[in-house]
């Protein structure tokens, strides 16, 4: 996608086309900087190619997307959705194609015609739509801890352990990620699969991550970051144990590589890196269609495709931030509420969100992060 010419789309979209479609909740530009330089043929290109394909497929965007493309990338829109790649039948997406180097567009303004056109042809369609009762086992859950402070492996993400069993028990999907942060005790988590294929599936996805760094000669241990250390984390394998609880106790029925869709139910390992951006981005593509982030030095993370529940591991975080978390974990420390109870809070948090009752902060804000892809191919 360029840039420029999308985020002016979506904005005259937002202002002159969505008022007119009230059933249609949002408009969201994808915007990334793959395909012109980057090799496409390489074997690690695969992954930022299927994440961009598998990201147009997430069920928070009602079947519906359209590509905008320069034209003489390498990364053209039929090697990103080639035949056959898509679900089939009348129930399938529906994609739209627009292309800026098209001898029919004469100036920006055709451009940006051509782009609110087919928008408006979506939008006509998605407003047909209605919210419909579903059960919890339709939810696909992702996980993440930032910005991880001493009490996260006490308070929050214990608490978001609790939730996920729950969700697991009602038959939904949940993920949790990042390779470096669960690395050192990968023994806890093949323990706990299901099998053999699934122990043998996290061994393999924590060995490639270990080659990715070693040709970028990357310490993993590096992992521990300034703002963890300075709220009481002092080494990767104490950060691991924190990361790991917000697993839960539930059989790893699966694991996801990176760009890959989640195809199975149940608690699964989505194998990302730890950057929170990357990693929001790769469970997007696996099908999340709800984030829960948990934080113990606080940050504004949101995303603009996904309903991000925020976790403050502290109470005195929760207030000074108290426009931005939306759950206070921090009251497990003070003997306010046990880690059980706050696992429910969040658990029918969770639900509310998903069905709409409830909105959370970063919603009300619209505090979106950019979308960043794991490309670890060649730039030429």
């Amino acid at each position: 996608m360029r840039v420029g010419v999308v985020e002016h789309a979506v904005r005259r979209i937002r202002e002159e086309l969505l008022p007119r479609f009230p059933n249609v909740d949002g408009v969201v530009g994808l915007e990334h900087s793959y395909g012109c330089g980057v090799a496409i043929d390489a074997t690690d290109a695969a992954i930022p190619i299927r994440t961009l394909r598998n990201i147009s497929l997430n069920p928070n965007f009602g079947g519906t997307a359209m590509v905008v493309s320069l034209g003489c990338e390498k990364l053209q829109p039929d090697r990103l959705l080639p035949p056959g790649t898509l679900p089939g039948g009348g129930g399938g997406p529906e994609f739209g194609l627009v292309t800026l180097q098209d001898d029919r567009h004469v100036g920006f303004q055709s451009m940006v015609g051509s782009i609110m056109a087919m928008a408006e042809e979506h939008l006509e369609r998605l407003d047909r739509r209605r919210r419909e009762t579903c059960p919890a086992a339709d939810l696909v859950v992702g996980m993440q801890c930032g910005g991880s402070d001493a009490f996260s492996g006490v308070t929050a993400n214990p608490a978001l352990g609790v939730a996920s069993d729950l969700l697991v028990r009602a038959g939904a999907t949940v993920m949790f990620s990042e390779v470096t942060e669960v690395r050192d005790g990968i023994d806890q988590l093949t323990a706990r699969a299901v099998d053999g294929g699934v122990a043998e599936a996290m061994i393999r996805e924590m060995r490639w991550y270990d080659d990715y760094l070693s040709r970028g000669q990357v310490d993993r241990s590096a992992n521990t970051t300034p703002g963890n250390k300075a709220g009481g984390l002092s080494n990767i394998v104490e950060k691991a144990m924190g990361s790991i609880i917000k697993s839960g106790t539930a059989p790893i029925a699966g694991v996801v590589a990176p760009g890959e869709r989640a195809r199975t139910k149940g608690l699964l390992y989505a194998a990302t890196p730890a950057s929170d951006f990357i990693c929001g981005t790769l469970q997007t593509a696996a099908g999340m269609n709800l984030h829960v982030f948990t934080t113990g030095r606080g940050t504004p993370y949101g995303l603009a495709e996904v309903p991000v529940i925020k976790v403050a591991t502290r109470s005195d975080l929760a207030r000074r931030w108290h426009d931005l978390m939306d759950v206070d974990a921090g009251r497990i420390a003070t003997g306010e509420a046990t880690i059980e109870e706050v696992g429910w809070e969040l658990f029918r948090l969770m639900l509310d969100v998903a069905s709409g009752r409830r909105r959370t902060w970063a919603e009300r804000w619209k505090l979106h992060n950019a979308l960043v892809l794991f490309n670890p191919a060649p730039v030429t």
